[in-house]
């Protein structure tokens, strides 16, 4: 199994302007320690303040940054080289989702914090942090590391204006739900969906409607469509009202269908 499926690694709050500055220093064609110096210098007040510690939080969070738009995963380089490419043309306020995007799919623990709380949500309105800590818990196991980074990516929740806390000590309801209705974006997020989930391949209302995904009103788009703008992504029919949808690989055909 992917070991990225089964680590944490996301464990500090991270600020959706310090990913649009990470993403932006890369766009502008700066190498690999030129970012690094530029975030140690953004964050140089912000966290881990008068110290310099190898491993503080200030270490800790350009880690995750340059993990997500600098230095990811080989097989996520298409991916990212796509996100930046959007991130270049979309405005400003649509960059929330590729940045949750890429964030998900090079820390799947961000969407499985994300689809606990989505579900909570749907079912109650509501998502209390301690039902989503004994959620992850359960998933990740009983240990202090997953409490702290759960609660982290819950306040990056906040930050990122998509949670919001009610009077409630602990609770939180919805905050922004922006529409996604640029096919280019929408398929794009089923890729970095697909890199973050556990199976070979899945049903595409199972991508649209997923509480991985909760900020994001998706529009509803054929499985067709959605191969037609993306080379990575391939659709097999199954049945007469089903699409499955999966990273495409070499050995597989553009498309196949066959199902009926």
């Amino acid at each position: 199994m992917n070991s990225r499926l089964t680590q944490i690694g996301f464990s500090q709050r991270v600020r959706l302007e310090w990913l649009e500055r990470t993403a932006n220093l890369v766009l502008a064609g700066n190498d690999e320690a030129s970012i690094e110096g530029a975030l140690q210098e953004l964050l140089e007040d912000k966290l881990s303040v008068g110290g310099n510690a190898k491993r503080g939080n200030r270490e800790k969070v350009i880690t995750i940054l340059m993990n997500i738009w600098v230095r990811p995963p080989r097989n996520l380089h298409p991916l990212q080289q796509e996100g930046l490419e959007l991130l270049s043309l979309l405005p400003r306020e649509d960059h929330i989702a590729v940045h949750w995007g890429m964030a998900m799919a090079v820390y799947p623990f961000w969407g499985n914090v994300a689809a606990h709380v989505g579900r909570l949500l749907r079912l109650q309105g509501t998502a209390a942090a301690s039902q989503v800590q004994r959620r992850v818990r359960e998933q990740y196991g009983e240990r202090d590391t997953v409490s702290r980074a759960t609660r982290r990516v819950l306040r990056s929740f906040v930050d990122w204006g998509v949670l919001k806390e009610t009077s409630e000590k602990g609770i939180y309801t919805a905050g922004l739900s922006p529409a996604i209705a640029q096919v280019e974006v929408i398929a794009w997020l089923a890729e970095a969906f697909l890199h973050a989930y556990r199976g070979s391949s899945t049903a595409l209302r199972t991508v649209l409607d997923s509480p991985t995904l909760f900020p994001f009103r998706l529009s509803p788009i054929s499985a067709d469509h959605l191969v037609a703008v993306s080379g990575r992504l391939d659709v097999l029919r199954h049945g007469l009202d089903q699409d499955l949808i999966m990273l495409r690989t070499e050995s597989l055909p553009a498309a196949k269908g066959g199902g009926s």
